[in-house]
């Protein structure tokens, strides 16, 4: 499929799904160009976007299966049936032995809604199995669980972007959109026109942090605490809303004590932050009619990230800065697909719809819709750091799509010497990551370009990704290689072969997803291929005969609750599940550069990116290189109880004095997950990426 004909699409990188055009290049590929019509970036693309149709050469892609020789433990080209038939055998043959618990899934946020619907049903019905989960565990999911609780209803943000610039007050917690999210970064310089005021919260005098009125600068794992403090000011003096606590929530009584033990000078002593500083906080915010909170990975990827998220949300609803225009809390969803991802089937608790699968009533309307009995269906599973860690124990085979836990996930040498330990590893993705090239199979998949399909944004806007090139010979859809399989896999378990119950069509599966998902918290039913290329994007929920665009705002007369009520939740500071000793004597937080992308298994195979960030880096303060000895661009090694990342030191006055920053983009001795801590939220179960005790040793060249 080489046309003369310019595609309009989506970027492939994050959760923005900035629009854009591809045209033919005249050589088979293809070239970015502007889509100013697409209301999210207006035109507007970063480096990764720009550069997104490099990662299409052959060159640095897989194009055809690979399957590992018994004989030389290599991984030797294959064909696909050659390859397709040993990923079935090893699936099956795990199964029969070890009964269909034993064999895992692993999907990824990147997925569109298409593949990561039909990977959860292929799990469950094709599989048999509870297993499964997905990478979006590690980005999303703690302000999921809060938004449940208060909400009644998980959407990223209940606004479109375009409503940020018209908000009185925006307060930014644990983000930064300058690196993350380059083109969002107009709606904070529009904010600021209109004379909005904005507040960051982060470590780092980030290059946001930097745009901001006023910077807090936290200590990393406490932001809790912060958010009580501001709620516990807001009481104080007389700041909340009555009128709106009375008439729209529920909970106000207990949350408010549990607020006031958080007098200022006791936060002040926990985060750092001067009390005259969170006084200016709650004047600023407080001081216009509106306002927004909207917090990203800084406060979420804590053991403790469910209730710091809460926290937060009170200190909207206290102020009446939820349900009503210009106003709300939202999450800053990362991964491409984040969004649908968690929608739609992969994660370990949930079916098609966001419903759960405890809920009798959601089994026996999934099942209808898949043509089972709900009685077979497996109830919930691990969560993805617990499944991981129990790979190559009673988990013996592993499905993987669309993920690179090696570098990704916390603890990364102990999840990588689990992966090691599978009895047998099937890994679909683009390129060769470092997790692939340890699999019995690769098997290589379309990328963006080269196929259709649906993603949702963090705006919940439903968009249509569509095919622009044909994919090379060797390369086939995710849909297609969970078809094989399930030809395969029908006789292998004693019944007919499954394929006709995966189509590889993407429009087709979409239409059963939205059978499957209507009358469900994210209902699509009323959302169609034809909808969404007419009206650019359609937001859910969105039943069956709502006109699009369908819902762009939420709770503006109702929140998604029994009663319609929003629920405060009290919560109280804890520490984090590490903190700084002797031995461990300072604060490890993670994160991103603007030229890699999470694991970065596609960004560092695109050579202009590379040029701009070719290699992790150690950012510590003037102060804290000058008490260990380091020296700008010298190895200095980060140890935590779990492992050791040596890269050369980055010395700046814009971190705090007692924290260490690293990026987490790269494998090899630069893995800054070796020492990231797996201590979970025991709410979403989202393991401790941003914080952790580690020490500093200058080393040698």
């Amino acid at each position: 499929m080489h046309t003369t004909a310019t595609t309009a699409t989506h970027c492939p990188y994050c959760a923005l799904q900035c629009g854009m055009n591809l045209r033919p290049t005249g050589d088979g590929s293809v070239e970015v160009e502007e889509r100013e019509e697409f209301p999210v970036n207006r035109g507007a693309l970063c480096g990764k976007g720009r550069t997104a149709p490099a990662l299409l050469s052959s060159r640095v892609r897989l194009t055809g299966p690979l399957v590992r020789s018994h004989a030389t433990g290599r991984l030797e080209p294959a064909t696909w049936e050659e390859a397709l038939d040993r990923t079935a055998e090893g699936l099956a043959r795990t199964r029969a032995a070890h009964g269909p618990d034993s064999v895992a899934v692993f999907g990824g946020g990147g997925l569109t809604n298409e593949k990561a619907y039909a990977l959860g049903k292929f799990a469950r019905i094709a599989l048999g199995t509870s297993q499964i989960d997905y990478n979006g565990r590690f980005c999303m999911s703690s302000a999921a669980a809060a938004h449940q609780r208060a909400f009644g209803l998980d959407r990223g943000l209940p606004f479109p972007l375009s409503d940020v610039p018209h908000t009185g007050c925006l307060i930014l917690v644990g983000s930064n959109l300058a690196e993350t999210m380059p083109p969002a970064l107009r709606y904070l310089t529009e904010l600021k026109e209109n004379g909005g005021r904005l507040i960051v919260i982060d470590p780092r005098r980030t290059r946001t942090a930097a745009q901001a009125d006023l910077h807090l600068a936290p200590r990393p794992g406490t932001d809790l605490a912060l958010a009580l403090g501001l709620l516990h000011l807001v009481v104080a003096e007389g700041r909340t809303d009555e009128e709106f606590i009375a008439a729209r929530t529920t909970g106000w009584t207990e949350t408010r004590a549990a607020a006031m033990a958080h007098w200022p000078e006791l936060v002040e002593r926990v985060t750092g932050v001067p009390v005259p500083k969170l006084r200016a906080a709650v004047e600023m915010f407080c001081a216009p009619p509106t306002g927004m909170i909207l917090t990203a990975r800084g406060p979420e990827q804590q053991s403790k990230g469910t209730d710091t998220v809460s926290a937060w949300i009170n200190l909207a609803l206290a102020t009446g800065r939820a349900g009503r225009p210009h106003s709300g809390y939202g999450c800053l969803t990362g991964q491409g697909n984040g969004q649908g991802g968690r929608e739609h089937g992969q994660k370990a608790d949930q079916l098609p719809g966001y419903r759960k699968l405890t809920d009798p009533a959601a089994r026996a309307h999934v099942a209808e819709v898949w043509g089972v009995d709900p009685d077979t269906l497996p109830g919930p599973g691990r969560s993805a750091y617990e499944l991981l860690d129990a790979l190559g124990t009673d988990l013996r085979a592993l499905l993987l799509m669309a993920s690179n836990p090696v570098v990704s996930a916390p603890r990364a040498a102990h999840v990588e010497e689990r992966i090691r330990s599978l009895d047998f590893l099937a890994v679909a993705d683009v390129v060769l990551s470092e997790t692939a090239a340890l699999a019995d199979v690769v098997l290589p998949v379309t990328q963006w370009a080269e196929e259709t399909g649906t993603t949702t944004n963090l705006e919940g806007r439903v968009l249509l990704r569509r095919q622009a090139l044909t994919p090379p010979p060797g390369v086939r859809s995710d849909l297609d290689v969970l078809n094989g399989l399930a030809a395969r896999l029908g006789p292998g378990l004693g019944r007919p072969a499954l394929e006709k119950s995966f189509p590889t069509s993407p429009e087709e599966v979409f239409e059963e997803l939205r059978r499957a998902s209507a009358g469900g918290p994210a209902d699509y039913s009323g959302i169609s291929y034809r909808a969404i290329g007419e009206h650019q994007g359609v937001f859910w929920p969105c039943p069956e005969g709502t006109p699009p665009p369908g819902t762009p705002r939420l709770f503006l007369d109702r929140f998604h609750t029994e009663d319609g009520r929003a629920r405060f939740v009290p919560v109280g500071h804890r520490d984090s599940a590490e903190v700084p000793d002797e031995e461990y004597p300072f604060l490890l937080t993670t994160g991103r550069v603007v030229a890699q992308y999470q694991s970065g298994a596609q960004t560092r195979r695109v050579d202009e990116l590379n040029a701009a960030a070719p290699g992790p880096f150690v950012e510590i303060h003037p102060r804290l290189a000058e008490r260990v000895g380091a020296a700008e661009g010298r190895p200095l090694a980060v140890v935590s109880r779990r492992g050791r990342a040596v890269a050369p030191a980055r010395i700046t006055d814009t971190i705090r004095a007692d924290t260490v920053f690293m990026p987490f983009h790269w494998p090899g001795e630069g893995r800054a997950n070796t020492l990231t801590n797996p201590a979970l939220d025991p709410v979403s179960r989202m393991p401790e990426f941003k914080t952790c005790a580690v020490r500093l040793e200058p080393l040698d060249d």
